[in-house]
């Protein structure tokens, strides 16, 4: 899930978005030392969903209220997946893809270095994780606040600049991940 917020002299006349993916896939691979986990994950930008009412409804209300038009959510989609930003047609996925990890500083997560590609543009990131095994299944969760610059995005601008979107956005994730099945391996469901 990706908070993005207003800006500009006319602010006001727009409003924050809650972005989100239900649809990523991938790989994760989870040795005995999660140090040398790896990864790699895609997310399909045509099915980023915009101010889902229910992820607004777990936001501050004074700044993600619940009356969202239908059409500026359409409007918020189209720019977001056009050209100018995401270019959906030309780059239809975001990869994510480990690169390293370390012990964080509170000894209570890891700090994975992690390639983003968006738009074909590769960039490293410093992303905090928390995780835990459990009933079979490893959940990794974690947040960061994230430029779009940071990125090789240009947040979205109108009017001259009297209305965009903040460069800086909030990131927050949780991932679920089961064991694949083996073949021939009868202890493993398919």
């Amino acid at each position: 899930m990706i908070l993005v917020y207003r800006a500009g002299t006319l602010a006001s006349a727009g409003h924050n978005h809650v972005i989100a993916s239900h649809d990523l896939g991938g790989t994760i691979y989870v040795p005995a030392d999660p140090l040398q986990a790896s990864f790699e994950l895609h997310v399909p930008v045509a099915t980023l969903t915009v101010d889902e009412a229910a992820l607004r409804a777990q936001q501050p209300p004074a700044d993600f209220p619940a009356d969202v038009s239908a059409a500026a959510k359409e409007g918020t989609r189209h720019n977001m997946l056009g050209p100018a930003l995401l270019d959906a047609e030309h780059s239809p996925e975001i990869v994510l893809r480990a690169l390293r990890s370390e012990r964080s500083a509170d000894a209570a997560g890891v700090l994975a270095r992690v390639e983003c590609t968006v738009r074909g543009q590769a960039r490293t990131l410093a992303i905090p994780v928390r995780y835990e095994r459990r009933d079979g299944q490893l959940v990794v969760a974690g947040e960061l606040p994230l430029k779009q610059t940071d990125l090789g995005l240009t947040p979205f601008s109108a009017l001259l600049g009297a209305l965009q979107v903040q460069d800086e956005m909030r990131v927050s994730f949780r991932i679920v991940a089961r064991a694949a099945a083996v073949k021939g391996d009868p202890s493993r469901p398919p």
